[in-house]
């Protein structure tokens, strides 16, 4: 496969859910702030938090010094200088898409430039958190059809193995920075109040559509020796930090028809690395504090996951 078939093909898949994971943050602060008031410390330091989370808090200050709900939604959703808008992320994969057009399905060509012809019609500057609210649904259901599309339509071949990489290197990458995020706030307003604060556990959840499943397994309680297992080593779980793992480097393999050649062993080494660190944390009870430089290595894992991967296949950086 050319190398700018498979770049196309793993930047498009990442942008796509990186699309997705920014919408379904975003709707899980809306609904959370019709319970609660923004004039609450927790409420500003949440809006600030969905910045950290989805894009970057250093470039948000080169325009913004506040973090108004308005001015967050429209920054996360619209903002064409924020590169991870999901507006942007929507254009990136749609360009990734059309330089490809002949390697995927058709429908998925199809579904992804309707949206994005019809995203670009309307004029966004004034639009009410009602209707961004219904803009991210919609994102959402975008991308639960090109998934849909993806699993019942492509043959198990090298482009579905390229898509699936990326979606899963994305989807891990990102909840680990959710819970990176949310242990820092967590010890911030604790150290702040002397108190437990369980309410960013609970963000943690629903950023993932995750507080469903997590009652089905643990007590309804937002404590973190059970959020952060779950969402980190729950092998059942399709979004904890482990599931993602192991899709990548079953992905790999699929790639490499299960063998690992000489060049492709930094990159089985790179996934292992990762794996190992799981081991190493599976049963041990761990506080958000010992849990936020595990977290950082994960996502520094993850970019050279990333980098030794494009290395490996020779795609674009």
């Amino acid at each position: 496969m050319l190398s700018r078939v498979a770049d196309g093909l793993y930047w498009m898949s990442r942008n796509i859910e990186r699309a997705e994971s920014n919408a379904r943050i975003l709707e899980s602060r809306l609904i959370n702030a019709l319970e609660l008031p923004d004039s609450d410390g927790i409420a500003v330091g949440d809006w600030e938090a969905i910045v950290e989370i989805t894009s970057s808090i250093e470039e948000y200050h080169q325009t913004y010094d506040n973090f108004l709900p308005e001015t967050v939604a429209h920054y996360v959703s619209f903002d064409q200088t924020n590169v991870n808008s999901i507006v942007n992320c929507i254009e990136y994969a749609r360009n990734n898409a059309r330089s490809i057009r002949e390697i995927i399905p058709l429908e998925l060509w199809e579904a992804l430039n309707e949206f994005y012809l019809a995203m670009n019609k309307d004029y966004k500057a004034y639009w009410s958190m009602k209707k961004i609210h219904s803009f991210l649904q919609s994102v959402k259901t975008l991308s639960f059809t090109i998934q849909g599309i993806i699993e019942g339509v492509m043959p198990r071949e090298d482009a579905y193995q390229f898509m699936k990489i990326g979606k899963w290197l994305e989807r891990g990458e990102k909840t680990a920075r959710i819970l990176n995020v949310v242990c820092e706030k967590t010890r911030e307003e604790e150290e702040a109040t002397q108190t437990n604060q369980y309410y960013y556990w609970l963000s943690a959840l629903q950023f993932v559509n995750g507080y469903d499943a997590y009652l089905k397994k643990y007590p309804p309680t937002m404590e973190p020796k059970y959020v952060l297992p779950f969402l980190i080593s729950y092998h059942q779980f399709p979004r904890s930090i482990e599931y993602c793992v192991d899709h990548v480097r079953e992905a790999v393999k699929g790639l490499e028809d299960g063998k690992v050649s000489h060049y492709s062993e930094e990159l089985f080494d790179a996934i292992d690395h990762v794996s190992n660190e799981f081991m190493k944390i599976k049963f041990q009870r761990m506080t958000s504090e010992e849990m936020e430089p595990f977290l950082d290595r994960f996502q520094n894992d993850c970019n050279r996951i990333g980098y030794v991967f494009s290395k490996t296949y020779y795609l674009f950086e």
